[in-house]
């Protein structure tokens, strides 16, 4: 399986050529956190931007964010 990274967090890339896109998910925590995009560019952007909203609603909301579990 493909990859990407951001800011501490691992994102799955995968494609649906039914839809013709590209989509994704954050590996490694409970919440499911997704994210799609039609060019890899866009895919990349998205991911980033559901990091980051993430992590200002975990701010905004007093939550600490759960992080990526990486089995210690």
């Amino acid at each position: 399986m493909d990859a990407m990274e951001y800011k501490g967090y691992t994102g799955s890339i995968e494609f649906s050529a039914e839809d013709g896109i590209y989509f994704g998910k954050i590996i490694g925590i409970r919440s499911l956190i997704s994210y799609e995009g039609e060019t890899t560019r866009e895919l990349l952007e998205d991911f980033h931007g559901v990091v980051d909203d993430y992590l200002t609603l975990c701010e905004e909301n007093g939550i600490v964010p759960e992080t990526t579990y990486n089995g210690d």
